[in-house]
């Protein structure tokens, strides 16, 4: 009884502490260059999947961003002119953090 007792006050435990407050995502939450910044306020580029799909990236040189473009109505873009593989656009600015690579 005892060892069933330990095993649910350990579930109930880890069930608990599952709950912690939600991680705004929107925010660069570096410190390596001084700044946190909003992710709206850097530049986004567009990178193009093996299948054609285009996909926001912004690269602040510490951390990399990617989510993919959708049409309004919430469709992805898919079928693009651009090179595959290829990431396009000025996705490293905005960050005074250097990109060696």
């Amino acid at each position: 009884m005892k060892t069933v007792k330990t095993a649910v006050l350990l579930a109930v435990a880890a069930g608990i502490s599952a709950c912690t407050p939600a991680v705004d995502k929107t925010s660069d939450g570096h410190v390596s260059d001084g700044k946190s910044l909003h992710l709206s306020n850097l530049e986004a580029g567009i990178w193009v999947d093996p299948q054609g799909c285009e996909h926001w990236i912004i690269d602040d040189g510490l951390e990399g961003y990617a989510d993919l473009r959708r049409t309004p109505d919430g469709k992805p873009v898919c079928n693009s002119d651009l090179p595959r593989n290829v990431a396009t656009g000025p996705f490293k600015e905005g960050s005074t953090f250097g990109d060696p690579i």
